[in-house]
């Protein structure tokens, strides 16, 4: 059976989360707006201790977390949110980079569409926004900054501390979308960052269930208008019933990965190691600044090899993907690798390489490497 090689897309529930999720689907499976009898109460009690637990891990209080359904909501909440305030005020200019989430850049052409000014900024070949390139675009109309925390193509981690710290000082709002960061490099989520969007499957929690941080700025809240109406839950911001057994669920996964934190972290770059060290005896292109990159992710481009073909002839030994889950539909080169202005042969063959290691021990590292040597000897050999 094939490893599988695709965590980035999304990881498996964690069966200690899944034993949870259970309980509050079919035990405790009252609604947590429910004020009548014990089930609503419960579900009620649940929800505010998820929230406290993420909040805190956040460094954050509970007040400023509301959940949704995962990170493309939270990030339309807070970049669409945020839009009529820029009009009020007339502060219209946003920037962000080129190798955004589509779940980023998406809401952000909508803005442009709007008669917003957005900025978007190409990192260069190491997939890395620099502080300075964030600086010298600010103007005094500047609303918005945009920034992920960990691409999800490349796994270049971007300084988004350092960054929050800088804009504090300013009048712009920092958005941060932490859909692969959150859990496995929380720390730097702690930082004075206004706006943090998360995911739940990406550390082990079910599908459909994420979060956005709203941090105040002193007595100061993020000025934002809701998009949906009906109910006013979470805030108002998020109407509709609460899922709580995917509420709770996320936030056990938050708390095995903290826990587990040091060793998942050591066991994925023992993982990676193996796999680097293999791949070098191909002809490969190691893509992204591999000194500011997550230990799970490795995103690679071999000369001369249709990326497409490789993942059908891999396809019984490991299951990878050319980047992006809600863009491998298409088989246009990597917006991620463009946007670092990587040439197209090596932007439309990206492989991308993402693991859990209790998944990726299976992993015959000698026989993968074996398998893409001679497909590229194939390759050359018919050239």
């Amino acid at each position: 059976m094939a490893v599988y090689l695709d965590s980035a897309a999304t990881a498996r529930v964690d069966p200690r989360v899944a034993e949870v999720v259970l309980h509050w689907m079919t035990e405790d499976f009252g609604n947590a707006g429910s004020r009548t009898h014990d089930w609503g109460t419960r579900a009620k009690r649940a929800v505010q201790q998820a929230r406290e637990q993420l909040a805190s891990q956040l460094n954050a209080s509970s007040s400023e977390l509301i959940f949704t359904s995962g990170a493309t909501e939270s990030n339309n909440i807070a970049l669409l949110g945020l839009a009529p305030q820029g009009e009020r005020q007339n502060r219209r200019h946003i920037i962000t980079s080129a190798i955004e989430h589509k779940a980023v850049l998406e809401p952000l052409e909508h803005l442009a569409s709007r008669g917003f000014d957005v900025d978007v900024i190409a990192p260069g070949p190491s997939g890395r926004v620099s502080v300075d390139a964030v600086r010298e675009r600010l103007r005094d109309d500047t609303l918005l900054v945009s920034l992920m925390h960990v691409n999800n193509e490349t796994g270049v981690i971007q300084p988004v501390a350092e960054l929050a710290n800088f804009l504090r000082s300013t009048a712009t709002y920092l958005h941060v979308d932490a859909a692969q960061g959150f859990g496995k490099l929380t720390e730097d989520l702690t930082a004075p960052i206004d706006m943090i969007s998360i995911s739940g499957h990406k550390i082990g929690a079910p599908k459909g269930v994420g979060g956005l941080l709203i941090r105040r700025r002193g007595r100061d809240t993020v000025p934002l208008t809701p998009l949906m109406f009906g109910g006013g839950q979470e805030r108002k911001l998020r109407p509709g019933t609460l899922p709580v057994p995917l509420i709770v669920g996320l936030a056990k996964a938050a708390e095995i990965f903290d826990k587990e934190h040091k060793s998942w972290w050591s066991e994925a770059e023992a993982v990676r190691s193996r796999l680097v060290q293999a791949l070098r005896k191909t002809n490969v292109h190691f893509n992204g600044d591999q000194e500011h990159v997550m230990p799970h992710i490795l995103n690679v481009s071999f000369e001369g090899v249709d990326a497409e073909a490789l993942i059908v002839q891999l396809k019984d030994l490991a299951a990878v993907s050319t980047g992006s889950a809600c863009t491998s539909a298409s088989y246009t080169p990597s917006h991620v690798l463009r946007g670092m202005g990587l040439p197209d042969s090596i932007a439309a063959n990206g492989l991308r390489l993402s693991w859990f290691p209790d998944q990726a021990k299976d992993l015959d590292v000698d026989e993968l490497v074996n398998e893409i040597v001679e497909f590229q000897a194939g390759v050359a050999h018919t050239h």
